[in-house]
């Protein structure tokens, strides 16, 4: 049986010949020992150094996230001093926390039922071969010079073609917005029902007063629900009134007219109710401007 003497001193010359090997490499010597850490504890870390030396040169050579070889992509492998140990940490590399950084402000975007992707939507990427987009843009952009805790413009009903673009330039209004520190909700309205019905005996009464007094709020795709006396006066009315009274910039969107939607807004499995439907509409008419967008299908 070997002494455990023995067995210590064998252990120490094979990792005293793995780190003389490892350091075979000038580039992997000069990154441990520009780490001013004792030899004696480098070489008990030989394997996992080799790892960090490998995503540092990853680091180096790195042309953007997206090609990012590290095992943690963002990440970098970094050892540090902890005294008789070395600690290792996986942090986060300049590119991506300058990704960090420049998306911060999508926090203050929320989604109700909507692709996470619209968060992307930017003027910059807006089709400009369409100069029907372009007065749009226009008014969007004097919206966000305007808008301060002592103005609030009027928010906008565009209505228009499928697939026209609708959605994506009203989310790109908010995006700016939202770098100011401006939040915003962006709710697909069909769906949004749907769930906020379902949430009666959960968070009903949260979901509701949150989407009324978001200081900017679109709903999206507004006249292709089925309509109900519960949606219209119990839902959308009491929020248009509260937004309306307090000054709340409210978007919408629709494949239909300002009159269009007032019809469907008047039908329901109850019946025909014109009255509660010019009210809805009086409440729209207050709170925007109206606006078209024809274009040809972009979702093709």
């Amino acid at each position: 049986m070997k002494k455990i003497n023995d067995i210590y001193n064998v252990d120490l010359t094979e990792l005293t010949h793995s780190f003389q090997d490892a350091c075979a490499d000038k580039d992997f010597k000069k990154f441990v020992y520009d780490l001013n850490i004792k030899e004696e504890i480098l070489m008990k870390y030989t394997s996992i150094l080799e790892e960090a030396y490998e995503e540092y040169k990853n680091c180096a050579n790195c042309k953007g996230l997206s090609t990012c070889k590290n095992s943690e992509k963002g990440y970098r492998l970094n050892p540090v001093d902890g005294g008789n140990i070395i600690n290792f940490s996986y942090d986060a590399c300049s590119k991506y926390q300058k990704e960090i950084s420049d998306n911060k402000y999508k926090e203050n975007l929320d989604l109700f039922e909507m692709n996470e992707e619209i968060k992307n939507a930017s003027f910059k990427n807006v089709y400009k071969d369409d100069k029907l987009r372009l007065p749009i843009i226009k008014q969007f952009k004097d919206f966000i010079d305007n808008y301060n805790n002592d103005v609030k413009p009027k928010g906008i009903y565009l209505h228009g073609s499928f697939g026209s673009g609708k959605t994506y330039l009203i989310a790109s209004l908010f995006n700016e917005l939202a770098k100011k520190g401006i939040r915003s909700a962006l709710v697909y309205y069909p769906e949004f029902l749907r769930t906020l019905k379902a949430s009666f005996q959960s968070d009903y009464d949260e979901k509701f007063n949150y989407i009324k007094k978001i200081p900017l709020l679109l709903f999206d795709d507004i006249g292709a629900e089925n309509c109900s006396n519960w949606s219209r006066d119990e839902v959308l009315g009491p929020i248009l009134q509260y937004r309306m009274e307090n000054n709340i910039p409210t978007f919408f969107t629709s494949n239909l007219t300002i009159d269009e939607l007032e019809k469907s807004l008047s039908t329901t499995s109850s019946g025909v109710d014109k009255l509660k439907a010019r009210r809805i509409i009086e409440r729209i008419k207050q709170l925007t401007v109206q606006e078209e967008l024809i274009s040809k299908n972009r979702r093709n």
